[in-house]
């Protein structure tokens, strides 16, 4: 971080005048009237590392007083749904749910709770990816401690033994690799360690992905996709249209879809306020006291009672929601029939049978403008509609985002592509660091701050902005993949 990447920062003038202040030229060139960069003491770092853990420890501090005032209403206290069984059967219990609840309820407990845990805590916890995830962030750890460490004990020294620019300690310029002369035999240094930390992250990446485990391939080859069946195609005569045209091929199970967006949404709510209910019923019979609630959007925040913010009792209040989830959801149940979504699983009896079939589909595929020919018919064919099906190995269950399968064909297709334009547009215009902060200049976003004369707030507050846009790029686009609806995670 003391080589190449620093040299725009830093400010030189002519040797043959003396220095002055009004004579300081830069080696970066900004618009005029800018206040996206302006020189200020040793290149602003301390200032902007001495704002950086300020505003660290103020939102740790921040996060600590939300985290420990809202901890007793149950939609911010319990931990979230998980995905595998073995998290689900543990949380199901009234035993288990509260002690994991309060394994980390303290002030600042939470932080050493993170340090204390064991990697088995961890997955249990949270699963395999989170294990994946903070096996690289320690590999990260260690590449930039090696980094940092050769870099402070060789790079600066050799930088700091320049003498291009003046010998004043206050300059920034003295610890990159401007300071050194043209012809200096010390510049190649800086393409070696360039190669060297290349070589490290090589390293510490390849030891890290030896201890990432690759599961199988993730498809169930003894089950078959379908789709493109008509909606009212019943069980029996898919299977009924199998036996026939594949007499060699035994069907164990065939398994219709249906629409169960709504009935997936009011499953979860349910056990929401189930775990919800059994928190609150085991602090009453801990404590011997009942919580009282504010379940109103945003409620938490109220702090005196008036009218609109009355508060209601939670063991109260989460039964009744249970009560009331439960009964639509058992009548969401019986109407779910009645939405076939035209898809089907068919269980074979080997895997041998499944691929058969499968190959048979493939090869009926168009290919230019004649067709290869037709799947193997039976009675059946013409009340299925075969020749319009879609044929795959089935996903793993746990795969699948059943919910996702209700958006198909051109609805799909018209989804995927508004979104992943519209992402086009704001990754590429709008995150691109040279037009942000040209459009901060032309419209003059931070020309008030600049006004103020704090040359602490007119450096911090450009670099806010262009930190904020980079953080937000990773959400953006994760809730893009969210709203897209694929059928398998």
């Amino acid at each position: 971080f003391l080589g190449f990447g620093h040299s725009h920062l830093v400010y030189f003038w002519n040797r043959s005048v003396p220095f002055n202040s009004t004579n300081e030229t830069y080696c970066y060139s900004t618009a005029q009237g800018s206040t996206v960069l302006q020189g200020v003491t040793f290149g602003g770092i301390p200032t902007v590392l001495l704002l950086d853990v300020t505003f660290f420890f103020i939102l740790i501090l921040l996060f600590s007083i939300i985290r420990k005032r809202f901890w007793d209403y149950g939609r911010v206290a319990l931990v979230s749904e998980a995905e595998s069984e073995s998290r689900y059967n543990r949380l199901s219990t009234s035993s288990s749910v509260p002690e994991d609840l309060e394994y980390d309820r303290g002030f600042c407990s939470w932080m050493t709770a993170a340090f204390r845990m064991h990697d088995d805590e961890i997955h249990e916890r949270c699963g395999e990816d989170a294990i994946h995830y903070l096996a690289f962030q320690r590999h990260i750890i260690c590449l930039l401690i090696a980094v940092s460490i050769l870099s402070v004990c060789v790079i600066l020294p050799v930088n700091l033994s320049g003498d291009l620019l003046d010998k004043d300690p206050y300059s920034f310029g003295r610890t990159t690799i401007v300071n050194l002369q043209t012809g200096n035999n010390l510049l190649w240094l800086h393409t070696v360690f360039a190669v060297v930390y290349l070589i490290l992250t090589v390293v510490f990446m390849r030891h890290h992905m030896k201890y990432v485990t690759y599961k199988e391939e993730n498809i169930v080859k003894c089950t078959l996709f379908i789709t493109g069946l008509p909606k009212n195609a019943k069980e029996e005569t898919i299977q009924g249209h199998f036996t026939a045209a594949y007499p060699t091929c035994t069907v164990l199970e065939v398994q219709l879809c249906y629409d169960v967006a709504k009935l997936i949404h009011l499953f979860k709510k349910s056990k929401q306020a189930e775990k919800s209910l059994t928190y609150y019923e085991h602090l009453h019979q801990k404590y011997g006291k009942r919580v009282q609630i504010n379940p109103k959007p945003c409620g938490q925040f109220c702090c005196c009672e008036m009218r609109g913010c009355e508060r209601e009792d939670a063991v109260d209040y989460y039964t009744k929601v249970r009560n009331e989830l439960m009964e639509e959801y058992s009548k969401e149940e019986q109407a779910v029939h009645n939405n076939p979504l035209g898809m089907a699983f068919v269980t074979f009896q080997e895997k041998s049978m499944a691929t058969y079939i499968l190959k048979d589909f493939n090869a009926c595929k168009c290919q230019s403008i004649k067709c290869k020919g037709e799947p193997q018919p039976s009675s059946y064919s013409r009340e299925l509609c075969v020749s319009k099906w879609e044929v795959t190995y089935a996903p793993y269950p746990e795969n699948i985002c059943w919910k996702n399968l209700s958006v198909h064909g051109l609805k799909w297709w018209f989804r995927w592509a508004c979104i992943n334009l519209l992402l086009f547009i704001v990754l590429f215009f709008l995150t691109t660091p040279s037009i942000i902060i040209s459009t901060m200049d032309k419209f003059n976003v931070t020309k008030p701050i600049h006004y103020l004369n704090n040359p602490i707030i007119s450096q911090f507050f450009p670099t806010l902005l262009l930190w904020s846009f980079s953080a937000l790029l990773p959400t953006i686009v994760y809730y893009s993949t969210l709203l897209e609806s694929h059928w398998t995670k």
